[in-house]
Parts: structure tokens; C-alpha cells; sequence
């Protein structure tokens, strides 16, 4: 695959995206974005059916998030209808995972990751779909920890950069997996709904 930055622009890192509120004082913020050829209404339908286990997977690599089981290359019509609280298991065989806070269909997701019933989010993870016009669509993917948020029990002098490295590694396959994805859909005419996750 040819080379694509997924670097946000100066601007969309200093955006009021969905989700930041949450978190208003966050002790990390990772924005990174990608423009995909297609509208958003096209890329949407990849972020709805995200998830581990019976879900589409990551897009990333696989091997480390999804129990080597290759992410969807097809859009599952059943995993389309999200709601507040339904949870994208983080990994196969698990019931924890990240859920769904907020939404707005063709717009915006809001993940997050909540440590204990009616709690704060203890991370935030938002994808943002902004149409650059008819064709294309720029998708901007915002993670930001809470204040006392520790990656593996770590402390942040030792967590904060190897969750940068390792957040932009899977995240930057996560992007280009969708790109690809969406753009291949759309390329080839094909609508790419099918019954059962691939």
C-alpha cells in the first residue's frame, strides 16, 4: 500500500470534537486523522459494526486485537444498529470493551472506556466525519485519558510514551484499514452489505 499520512492538521488538533467534554481536562490527547475517497455516509457503516468477537474487528492488526481473526471486508448488515451503551468488545472472548456514549449516525462516534457502573469515562476514543465534499470525507480520531488514568497500572512517566508509540502504530493501520476498505466498496460498485461478519 502506498504511502498515507494520518497526521491531523495543526487545526483539528486544537478542534472541540465530540466527546471532549467528557474529559474536559484529559492528562493526554492523541488526535490523528485521514482523508478517505468517499462520502461519509460510506465510511459510517465501517465505524458502526467495530468490535472484537462477533464483530467486524479493528481494522489494525489483527493478530493483537482481534485473536488473529481477520478484520470485515464486507459491511454486516446486523451490526449496523448501535445505541447508547452497546459495548465494542476490545478483544475476542471478552464482555469488556469500549461503549458507545454518544452518536450521531453519518457523524460521530464517542467510545469510551468506563471502569465501573455510572462512572467516568476513564478514556475516550472519537471518530469524527467531516465531509470535505462530495467525494471525500476526513475522518478525525481523538483519544484522551482522564486525569489518574494508568495504562496497565504504570505510571504515566513510564506509560505516556509507550501508549504515544504504540496508540499511533494501531491507530494509523486502523485508518488506512477503513480507507481501504471504504474506497474499495466504493471503486467497484459493490455495496458490500452481506449477512454475517466476514
Amino acid at each position: 500500500m502506498f504511502y498515507r499520512s494520518v497526521r491531523a492538521t495543526p487545526l483539528e488538533r486544537t478542534l472541540d470534537l465530540p466527546g471532549d467534554q467528557l474529559i474536559p481536562e484529559p492528562i493526554g490527547s492523541l488526535t490523528h486523522a485521514i482523508t478517505i475517497r468517499c462520502p461519509r455516509r460510506e465510511v459510517w457503516p465501517w465505524l458502526a459494526q467495530m468490535g472484537a468477537g462477533g464483530r467486524a474487528g479493528w481494522y489494525s492488526y489483527d493478530r493483537f486485537d482481534n485473536g488473529g481473526r481477520r478484520s470485515a471486508e464486507r459491511i454486516t448488515r446486523e451490526l449496523q444498529s448501535i445505541a447508547i451503551g452497546t459495548v465494542f468488545p476490545a478483544l475476542p472472548g471478552t464482555i469488556e470493551g469500549f461503549t458507545v456514549l454518544q452518536y450521531q449516525p453519518e457523524s460521530s462516534l464517542v467510545l469510551g472506556w468506563v471502569p465501573a457502573p455510572n462512572a467516568a469515562p476513564a478514556l475516550t476514543w472519537a471518530f469524527v466525519l467531516e465531509e470535505l465534499d462530495e467525494r471525500r470525507t476526513r475522518l478525525i480520531v481523538r483519544a484522551r485519558g482522564a486525569r489518574g488514568y494508568r495504562f496497565r497500572g504504570v505510571p504515566a512517566w513510564i506509560g505516556g510514551p509507550f501508549i504515544r508509540l504504540g496508540h499511533f502504530v494501531m491507530e494509523r493501520k486502523q485508518l488506512l484499514g477503513i480507507a481501504a476498505r471504504a474506497e474499495l466498496l466504493r471503486s467497484t460498485g459493490d455495496g458490500g452489505i452481506q449477512r454475517d461478519a466476514a
